[in-house]
């Protein structure tokens, strides 16, 4: 049984990661047009890199907590494979062993000609730090207006599982907010958020809890399907 979980912000946000669309979340702080758009970059590298150099120092000060927890905790039951918005690595510190990033992530940067050339980079990113081709590297992050390389094979999963967990997502995020209407007619789908976003799928079971408890709670109904 393949259980495809489709994961946002809000599972994070229980570690202490800032969200970005919530009412102290980080477009409230910032302006998208000023740090996270191709026009930005070419504009602006300093500012640009200073802020993901912000977002990167964060990560050091966070730890996952019991959502995070939950979905390993389903992989020794079922396959489970998770696609996420998050650019943070906590389900991988978690333990999830099958984790598919659509946004990028944050200690990844890549050349800016190059997108295939990816480094790991646990430290600060700056101007001048530059690939084995002599190019300047950018953070391994999907900007607005960039395509979102990753839509294609998470879309292939959503057609193949046998079940789907929503968490922590406002569903208000094209294209990832599209991915449920792949799933296969039928499938049990949950929905975990403490304000989940109305979602026209049929025989939707909403958990309207933080991740950390409403999963578990989704683990423990999914474990009845075990044979």
């Amino acid at each position: 049984m393949l259980v495809v979980v489709l994961s946002g912000s809000g599972i994070s946000a229980e570690s202490g990661v800032s969200t970005f669309r919530d009412a102290n979340g980080i477009w409230q702080r910032y302006r998208i047009e000023d740090v996270a758009t191709p026009e930005a970059w070419h504009n602006n590298r300093e500012g640009v890199l200073d802020f993901y150099n912000q977002r990167r120092k964060q990560l050091f000060d966070v730890a996952p907590n019991p959502g995070h927890e939950a979905l390993v905790e389903l992989e020794k039951t079922f396959e489970v494979q998770i696609i996420t918005q998050n650019v943070d690595d906590l389900h991988e510190r978690a333990g999830s062993k099958q984790v598919m990033h659509l946004h990028g992530e944050l200690r990844k940067v890549r050349c800016e000609r190059c997108s295939h050339k990816i480094y790991d980079w646990p430290g600060d990113l700056q101007v001048g730090d530059t690939c084995d081709l002599g190019h300047q590297l950018r953070p391994h992050i999907v900007w607005f207006g960039e395509e979102v390389p990753m839509i294609g094979p998470a879309t292939e999963l959503c057609r193949k599982a046998d079940a789907l967990i929503i968490v922590g997502t406002s569903m208000q995020v094209y294209p990832a907010a599209g991915l449920v209407h792949y799933a296969p007619a039928g499938i049990p789908v949950y929905y975990v958020d403490p304000d989940p976003a109305p979602v026209a799928i049929p025989g939707l079971r909403v958990v309207a809890e933080k991740a950390g408890t409403g999963l578990w709670k989704v683990v423990e109904e999914l474990k009845k399907f075990k044979v």
